[in-house]
């Protein structure tokens, strides 16, 4: 499914066209998605205004101006598109080029914007994805969210907060930062980047990278560097493209070409001067991607 650089680039394409408008209708297609929509759901968000969009680990959330919120969650193949209002045949009255089959459009958001009237549509072919309707104030309590983590792009996520985690544990580096209590919407590629970029074998016991006086060692230094980066350049880059994901332009994401170990068993370590070949192991069902040669 999407991970938070995929979902992070969705806000961002969002925003200029969400935020601010008036959500004159919500049209719902169907009953539920992955879950029943909320009761009343178009009753009670028809005739707001969205005065933002934002992100908390791999959800979207669009605040509107009566204190709540939607939370809409992608699942494998959620999608958004922007169009203009007019006559579909009519190629010009496209804000973006459509992205998906309609008979898949499920959620259809009514807008204007000054003079403007648009839709934007969700999409999802296999219905996993889901929204929920949600008071903001009240925002920690969304099951979800309870317990999650501080965000790989949040000054609170640093080496100190890890050696507090990763202390005397005995789990392997990968099902620790998989963990969503350790770090809110870190996914199981940017975790094999991001290990890789740091060097560190994903079997490694996490509590390795700590002192006995629960202090940051070097390599965990370089692994929180390494997280941090890994999720900036993926979020530059557009996001990947894995299975269905796309822009809400239409255009599939980019970012898996730059990848230097996921998804690539066999291949040649791409570190310059390892020599090694990245090797594919499971751990906890998930596919982990490394190379035994540099990663220690």
């Amino acid at each position: 499914m999407p991970e938070l650089p995929e979902v992070e680039t969705v806000r961002r394409g969002l925003a200029p066209t969400m935020e601010q408008a008036r959500l004159e209708r919500l049209e719902t297609r169907r009953p539920d998605l992955r879950f029943p929509l909320p009761d009343q759901f178009s009753e009670r968000v028809s005739g707001r205004t969205i005065i933002g969009l934002g992100r908390r680990a791999k959800y979207l959330l669009i605040d509107l101006d009566d204190g709540m919120t939607i939370i809409a969650h992608l699942g494998m193949s959620g999608s958004f598109r922007i169009e203009e209002a007019g006559p579909a045949e009519i190629p010009g009255d496209f804000h973006h080029p459509r992205s998906k089959d309609e008979k898949h459009d499920h959620v259809l958001f009514h807008l204007t914007k000054g003079d403007r009237s648009l839709r934007v549509i969700y999409n999802d072919p296999r219905r996993f994805g889901f929204m929920h309707l949600w008071t903001r104030s009240d925002l920690d309590l969304y099951p979800a969210f309870a317990g999650l983590g501080p965000e790989p792009t949040g000054n609170l996520l640093d080496a100190e907060y890890l050696a507090a985690r990763f202390r005397d544990r005995i789990q392997p580096l990968k099902g620790m930062l998989l963990d969503q209590t350790v770090i809110a919407g870190l996914g199981n590629i940017y975790v094999c980047e991001a290990l890789w970029r740091s060097g560190l074998s994903p079997k490694r016991k996490a509590g390795t990278l700590v002192t006995k006086a629960g202090k940051p060692k070097p390599e965990l230094m370089a692994l929180t560097v390494a997280i941090r980066e890994v999720i900036a350049d993926a979020i530059a880059a557009g996001g990947s493209s894995l299975r269905d994901h796309i822009q809400t332009d239409g255009s599939l994401g980019y970012f898996q070409h730059s990848f230097s170990v996921y998804d690539r068993e066999t291949e040649p370590c791409r570190r310059e001067g390892c020599g090694g070949i990245v090797s594919r192991l499971v751990q906890s069902g998930r596919s982990t991607f490394f190379c035994e040669t540099c990663q220690k």
